[in-house]
């Protein structure tokens, strides 16, 4: 890396972790030249399945520590 970006992650890496992970989105979403719009709605379709779900009761939430355990125990 040259100077100027060694910098630029010196000083990213003291933003707290919300601005970090923002920031890393960002940069990520920078990559991707281009939007498949077939998956991008299909994307959009399924979250508001899942948002329906959630709010007609037909499916619940697993507190992240639980999903943790889970994983752990595999």
């Amino acid at each position: 890396m040259d100077r100027d970006v060694d910098e630029l992650l010196r000083r990213a890496l003291k933003l707290p972790p919300e601005a970090r992970a923002a920031l890393a989105g960002g940069l990520i979403d920078s990559l991707d030249e281009t939007v498949d719009e077939d998956a991008q709605q299909a994307w959009e379709a399924e979250v508001s399945r899942r948002v329906n779900e959630l709010r007609e009761g037909r499916v619940a939430l697993i507190p992240w520590p639980e999903v943790r355990r889970r994983i752990a125990e595999r």
